[in-house]
């Protein structure tokens, strides 16, 4: 949001995002500046003042520290150790909060990350979720079935389609995916897709989270997480002979691998496509224009 910002936690774990500027000098927080943290406080590089978790500072190394000296900090949601930051137009307190009150833990393995960077929007990267003709077109999905297109609750978006897709592995066997996708949008930066794989028994995770960086470039991390597979419906590259604990982080990296393709192919089309305020659109489309009146609430205009 072309901001510097730093994020540490204290001895407590309570995490705090702040901008990365000293309100005493000016000086940059940040660690490539000099800034570090010592018993979970963030120690200015400049004059050696503390802040805590709150952004308050509460010493300075020569005199009491100044009540006024405060860091500008942002609300924060933690959602499986992941860590969210409210960006509100013109310092707005946040409006709502992010859907986690239904994601449980066991069962599941690591997170599996990659981030990229390219020009683009946020509200482009979301659209995906209903633009159902692209899905086919562009990354080959066949049977495509929407069954929620555009299921709006305030903040959120939900959709869920199902549909089928044969991947080549290991260059020689050809396997067909029979897959239920649920996707939940909330904002313009956060998207979580729930995968159920039928054929296998397998189920997946999936978030797209992008952030706008400096106004042109956005920066699009793809966190995926597999679910422990005991029992798999059919053999998927030598998963029945593997130690159970070794099945969902196999099948999560191949499934990261195989989103990150899907994304790298979208990525030349967002980064060189301008936006089409008034598409002509045919049946074939999903609910584009739907989603387009749900992101107006995001805007500080909504003819924006």
């Amino acid at each position: 949001m072309g901001e510097n910002i730093v994020v540490w936690s204290d001895e407590n774990d309570r995490v705090c995002v702040a901008e990365a500027v000293c309100p005493h000098l000016g000086a940059d927080l940040g660690p490539s500046a000099g800034g570090c943290i010592r018993d979970g406080r963030l120690l200015c590089p400049f004059h050696g003042y503390e802040f805590d978790a709150t952004g308050q500072c509460v010493a300075t190394p020569f005199a009491p520290p100044p009540r006024t000296a405060k860091l500008r900090v942002f609300e924060t949601q933690e959602v499986l150790g992941m860590i969210f930051a409210w960006w509100g137009i013109g310092g707005r307190e946040p409006q709502w909060r992010l859907p986690d009150d239904l994601l449980g833990e066991v069962g599941w393995g690591e997170f599996v990350i990659n981030t990229l960077r390219f020009p683009g929007h946020p509200q482009e990267i979301a659209e995906n979720s209903v633009d159902l003709a692209h899905l086919r077109y562009v990354h080959g999905y066949d049977n495509v079935n929407p069954i929620v297109e555009a299921d709006v609750d305030g903040p959120c978006l939900k959709t869920r389609f199902d549909f089928k897709r044969t991947r080549t592995i290991a260059g020689t066997v050809n396997l067909t995916f029979d897959i239920s996708a649920s996707a939940t949008i909330a904002g313009l930066g956060y998207s979580f897709v729930e995968v159920r794989e039928h054929s296998i028994g397998m189920d997946l995770r999936l978030w797209v989270l992008a952030t706008p960086v400096d106004g042109n470039l956005i920066d699009m991390t793809l966190v995926s997480q597999a679910r422990e597979i005991r029992k798999p419906k059919r053999i998927f590259a030598g998963l029945g002979f593997l130690p159970v604990r070794l099945r969902a982080p196999i099948i999560n990296r191949f499934m990261a691998s195989q989103q990150k393709q899907d994304v790298l192919q979208d990525v030349i089309i967002w980064s060189n496509k301008r936006y089409q305020s008034r598409p002509r659109l045919c049946r074939s489309d999903g609910k584009i224009m739907p989603f387009r009146h749900y992101c107006a609430q995001f805007y500080p205009d909504p003819e924006d």
